[in-house]
Parts: C-alpha cells; structure tokens; sequence
C-alpha cells in the first residue's frame, strides 16, 4: 500500500488510525485492492465470506430476492461504513444471507476475516465502531420489516418518492426494487398519483408537483 492509499484509507475509516501501530501494518498489508464496475456482484445468498469490506469509492447494494424474483433494498453502504451482512455472517461463520451488488463504479480493500476478527478483539475503539454499525443497521432493518408488513404499496411508494434525492434516470422497475414488488404494481400506483395531481410522469423521469398530498399519504395508519 503506498502513501496515498494508505492516506485515502485512513481519511475514509478514520478509527483505524487508533490501532496499535502493528495491528495497522497487518491491514495494511493483508488488505487486497478490489476493484469493481456497476452491476458486478460481489457476493450471493449463499456464498461463503471470507474478507471484510473496506469501501474507499462508491456505493454497495444489500438486498434480498425472494422465489419469484422480487428484490428487497436492506441497505447501501457507502465509504466509511461498515457492512453489518457481512460483520454478522464473519463472526456467525456462516454464508450470506443476501446479496451484495456493486451500484456504481467502487474500490475497496479486503481484509482477510483473521485480520478482521483480530482487530475486533484487540481494539476497542474499532470494536465500537462495528457494533455501532450493527445496532444502527438492525434497527434500520426492523423499521423495513414494519414497512413492508403493516404499510400498503402505496404508502410505501409515496414514501420513497419523498426520500428520493433525485428521480431523474429513476425507472419503475428500480422502484419495485427498492420495495420488494413488481414494476407492474409500481407503475399502476404512479399513473394513480399522476391522474390524482401529485406526480408527472416522463421517460425515466418523476417529478413531484404535489408534495403536501403525497406526505398525507405516507402517513396514513392502517393495515397493508
């Protein structure tokens, strides 16, 4: 690893640098550079895990795909973060229970799981930073479970619409993605917001015209 990588690491994962100086050395030096293109797969339901991800550039895609072929997003974890999936599946020795998907173009380091559960053991500043991850990840995903059990589509949908920071290039089908459905229901419920005035539709386009509808919407209570 030479001084800029090791600079660009240590201004990403910032806890590193409080690692006794030979523990650092070993990541530095077990650690392999993996680089990756959109849409690549970087592990599947199933698979073994054999290193723990340190993200440098760009995003990864969690979800899950279920029999039929719908996916769920769980997460994306972007550079600094740490990849609970892959935290849970290192220290259970167990396969994934998901699938990882490069969403842009990413550089990451691989760190060997001996390495990783080395500086899990030995440094608790590093210790906290993965079971602060790991809390904030399992109460993000049981919000997701209450979602997707208690909330209709349409609530739903009028959620992401809100979250999303831009929805051009934003498809139907990258929607039924992000909520575990078909583009089919996905694109029913949009052409019901734009006949109702909240939405203008246009190629790979969404634009929000009426915001205060689509909130009333989302926070509806009620059963799915």
């Amino acid at each position: 690893m030479n001084p800029t990588e090791r600079g660009r690491l240590l201004r990403t994962y910032s806890v590193l640098e409080e690692l006794p100086a030979p523990l650092l050395k070993k990541v530095e030096g077990t650690a392999t550079p993996v680089h990756a293109s959109a849409g690549q797969r970087l592990f599947s339901d199933g698979s073994p895990c054999a290193f723990y991800p340190l993200l440098i550039d760009g995003t990864i895609r969690v979800s899950k795909i279920s029999p039929d072929g719908h996916e769920i997003l769980l997460y994306r974890l972007n550079p600094g973060e740490s990849c609970v999936i892959t935290v849970v599946t290192l220290l259970g020795e167990v396969p994934y229970p998901a699938i990882g998907t490069a969403e842009t173009e990413l550089v990451l380091l691989a760190v060997p799981r001996s390495v990783f559960l080395e500086i899990v053991l030995e440094s608790p500043p590093f210790r906290v930073f993965v079971f602060n991850a790991l809390s904030q990840r399992i109460a993000h995903l049981l919000a997701l479970v209450d979602d997707v059990a208690f909330r209709r589509v349409d609530q739903r949908l009028a959620s992401r619409l809100l979250l999303q920071r831009q929805l051009d290039a934003t498809t139907h089908q990258m929607l039924a993605d992000e909520l575990g459905t078909s583009r089919e229901v996905v694109s029913r419920i949009l052409e019901t917001f734009q006949h109702a005035g909240m939405i203008r539709l246009g190629r790979k386009r969404i634009e929000i015209l009426d915001r205060n509808a689509l909130d009333r919407l989302h926070r509806i209570d009620g059963p799915k």
